[in-house]
């Protein structure tokens, strides 16, 4: 993250609100930003720093507010087996794919745009030629760091700031933010193509908590397929997107509940309550500031996180999925965390990485695998 979002001092204790604060920023910009100097990331996309989001960090950043933390509970039993290394692919969906990578660029198709955003991992030469890439819709230039701002510059024609878009039969907007992202982010399809298939294939509604929910693609998806969803997200403009995207595919009948409030909290008081669900879907990022000055840190808040949300699994619970973007790490320290975390609970955690896999100027051409996230997912026997 930024270097103002480091600052020295006390350490705050384990509290976190959710990816849309501190992970990912939702405002739009397709004009000219300043541009801000970041801290590298190692692995895959980064979501871009938190305190951008947060109106109250404009002038300067809230107090900050520590939690009490919660103690580990001991697990016993038996571990989990378990299935290493996975790879999660996704070719492409109905709107995106993607078509190109190379020298540290990646050419996407989103919707009817052609879109060019920096790619760290993407250390091979391109394979289409330059006026491919020089044809594009829109490119984002500025900052080059993980988490650096920029501008979009757009060669062909002005674009408006959002468009329409489907994946999985579920609409939503995609657009132009100053952070290069543009709402979605489709190496997600594995995960949520998996959990569709689990809610329609159960012989009940399944409660499904989706924290740090972004702009709700994964909720909107969860919701259609029969699910009861619970949406969590601090960001008051990530939750107002996803309201947007409800709206866009006329879904608000779906039982969807967006929560904005730090997701520490929310599933620290849902454990007190005794609620339960049956998928829980969570993407924290690696820091990040909640609305009340919460501070996130991921290797020192993920391993209580995840042991709240064991607890808040029902009893006949269809999977826990955790998804880590931009961390110094390998995927065996959230596998062995998962598995450690789910003792006595049986199943079998499946661990490694989310990947796109290049399609060419039409998605059909099957190309190299571009890896953007470690994951670990639970799943029952």
């Amino acid at each position: 993250m930024k270097d103002k979002d480091r600052r020295p001092g006390k350490k705050a204790g384990p509290a976190t609100s959710s990816r849309g604060v501190q992970g990912r920023a939702v405002q739009p910009a397709a004009g000219r930003l300043k541009p801000a100097k970041a801290h590298p990331a190692s692995h895959g996309n980064s979501r871009p720093p938190a305190a951008r989001l947060s109106e109250k960090t404009a002038s300067k950043p809230p107090a900050q507010e520590t939690v009490a933390p919660r103690e580990l509970r001991m697990r016993t039993g038996d571990k989990p087996g378990e299935r290493i290394p996975v790879i999660l692919e996704t070719k492409g969906a109905r709107d995106y794919h993607l078509i190109d990578s190379g020298d540290g660029l990646k050419l996407e198709q989103y919707g009817p745009y052609r879109i060019v955003r920096p790619e760290a991992q993407a250390l091979w030469p391109k394979s289409l030629p330059a006026h491919v890439w020089e044809n594009a819709d829109s490119i984002f230039t500025g900052d080059t760091d993980e988490d650096g701002m920029g501008r979009w510059r757009f060669p062909r024609q002005a674009l408006g700031e959002t468009w329409p878009m489907q994946i999985l039969d579920s609409e939503f907007y995609g657009r132009f933010t100053a952070f290069r992202h543009v709402g979605v982010f489709p190496e997600q399809l594995a995960h949520w193509s998996w959990m569709k298939e689990r809610i329609e294939a159960a012989d009940r509604p399944l409660k499904v908590l989706n924290l740090f929910g972004y702009t709700g693609v994964a909720s909107l998806i969860a919701a259609k397929a029969g699910a009861e969803v619970t949406h969590v997200d601090a960001s008051k403009k990530a939750i107002g997107w996803a309201r947007e995207n409800q709206a866009l595919g006329r879904a608000e009948h779906l039982p969807i509940r967006w929560i904005c409030e730090d997701a520490m909290k929310f599933i620290q008081r849902e454990e007190r309550r005794g609620s339960r669900y049956d998928i829980i879907l969570t993407d924290p990022p690696k820091f990040g500031r909640g609305p009340n000055g919460e501070v996130w840190q991921l290797f020192d808040h993920l391993a209580s996180m995840l042991d709240i949300c064991r607890e808040i699994l029902s009893p006949e619970a269809r999977g826990l999925v955790l998804t880590a973007y931009s961390i110094r790490a390998s995927f065996y320290s959230i596998h062995e965390l998962m598995r450690e975390t789910m003792r006595g609970r049986g199943g079998m955690v499946e661990s490694g990485e989310l990947i796109l896999r290049e399609g060419g100027l039409d998605g059909s051409e099957p190309g190299r695998a571009l890896s953007t996230s470690l994951f670990s997912r639970w799943v029952p026997k």
